[in-house]
C-alpha cells in the first residue's frame, strides 16, 4: 500500500462514484466500503463497512442533481463518520449546489448557500474542499477551513495540447462577472481579451456588444465557471460568431446542463465544448462536440497534501 495514504480513507455517496474511484486510482488506494441507499419510504441510509476509528476521512460528494438527495447523503455520511470516531472528516464537494443563492438580491429571500454551509459544518465536517465556487466569498460562509481549488490548470493544459497559436487567440469573458477568470486564462494562454456586454431584463438576459478584442478571423476561447441552461454562454457564442470569429471553444468547470442546455449547445455556433467531470454526465448530455476532462488528479493531489499537512495553494503557484 502507498505509505502516503496511511491512516486515510475515502468514501463516496451516489453523487459521483466514478470520480471518487478515479481519485482513489490516482492515489493508488481502494475506495472505502460503504452502503448508501434509500429505504422504501424514501429515507436515506448510510452504513460504513470498515473501521475508521481515529482515521483521516474524506467524503467525495458533489451536490449536483438530484441536489437535495446528494446533499442529504453527504450530511448523513458526515454524521455517520463522526459517530464512528473518525479523527478528521473532510467534505470534498467538487460542485457546490445552491451556490448561486449567495446573497439577498431582493426582499424576503434566503441565502441558501450559507444555510448549506451551516448544515455541512453542523453535521461534523472539520474541513471542506470545493472547486470553482460560483462566488469565492462562499468560503467565508463556513466556520471550518476551506480549500478552494481551481480547474483552470486542467483547462489550460488542454488548450496548450491543441498547439493553438497565441497570436490568433482571443479569450472571451461571457459577462462582466467573469472578467477576472478570463484574465487568468489570457495571462497563461496568450492572445487578446474581449468581454461580452450582457444586459439583464427581469428573468431574461441578452448579449449585445463586444468590448475589447479583436475577434474577427480569430479563435475565440470562452470561459465560465458553470453551464446551467446554457442561455448566456450560447448567447455569447452567437455574438462572437457574428463578430467574425472563425472558431469558438467554450470551456467550463461545472456542466450542470439543465433544461434546454443540451439542445441550445447543439444548435449554437460552438465548435467544441470542454467541461470537467465535477458532475457526472448522463449519456443524453454527451454531445459529439463535448470533451470531458478529469479533475481526479487535482483532487487526489489536494487530498494527499491535506492528509500530509502540506500546502494546497502551492498546487496552483507551481
Amino acid at each position: 500500500m502507498n505509505p502516503v495514504i496511511d491512516e486515510l480513507n475515502i468514501f463516496t455517496g451516489n453523487g459521483h462514484p466514478a470520480l471518487a474511484q478515479s481519485v482513489c486510482d490516482y492515489l493508488e488506494m481502494p475506495l472505502g466500503q460503504a452502503e448508501v441507499f434509500k429505504f422504501a419510504n424514501d429515507n436515506s441510509f448510510v452504513r460504513i463497512k470498515e473501521n475508521i476509528r481515529q482515521r483521516d476521512v474524506f467524503i467525495i460528494q458533489p451536490t449536483c442533481f438530484p441536489v437535495n438527495d446528494n446533499l442529504m447523503e453527504l450530511l448523513i455520511m458526515i454524521d455517520c463518520c463522526r459517530r464512528a470516531s473518525a479523527e478528521r472528516i473532510t467534505a470534498v464537494i467538487p460542485y457546490y449546489g445552491y451556490a448561486r443563492q449567495d446573497r439577498k438580491d431582493e426582499g424576503r429571500v434566503p441565502i441558501t448557500a450559507k444555510l448549506v454551509a451551516n448544515l455541512v459544518t453542523r453535521a461534523g465536517a472539520d474541513r471542506v474542499v470545493a472547486m470553482d465556487l460560483h462566488a469565492a466569498q462562499i468560503q467565508g460562509f463556513f466556520d471550518v477551513p476551506v480549500d478552494h481549488l481551481y480547474a483552470a490548470p486542467v483547462l489550460n493544459d488542454y488548450f496548450r495540447s491543441l498547439n493553438l497559436e497565441s497570436d490568433q487567440l482571443t479569450v472571451v469573458s461571457p459577462d462582466e462577472g467573469s472578467i477576472k477568470r478570463a484574465l487568468g486564462h489570457q495571462k497563461r494562454l496568450g492572445g487578446n481579451l474581449a468581454i461580452v456586454d450582457k444586459r439583464r431584463s427581469g428573468e431574461t438576459t441578452r448579449q449585445e456588444n463586444i468590448i475589447g478584442g479583436p475577434v474577427e478571423g480569430r479563435i475565440a476561447l470562452i470561459f465560465d465557471d458553470m453551464i446551467s441552461t446554457a442561455g448566456s454562454i450560447c448567447g455569447a457564442a452567437k455574438v462572437v460568431k457574428e463578430a467574425g470569429a472563425r472558431e469558438i471553444y467554450v470551456a467550463a468547470t461545472h456542466a450542470v446542463l439543465c433544461g434546454p442546455a443540451v439542445q441550445r449547445i447543439s444548435e449554437a455556433p460552438i465548435d467544441r465544448l470542454i467541461v470537467t467531470d465535477t458532475i457526472q454526465l448522463s449519456e443524453d448530455d454527451l454531445l459529439d462536440k463535448c470533451t470531458v476532462l478529469s479533475v481526479a488528479p487535482l483532487l487526489g493531489e489536494a487530498i494527499k497534501r491535506i492528509h500530509c499537512n502540506e500546502s494546497v495553494s502551492r498546487l496552483f503557484s507551481e
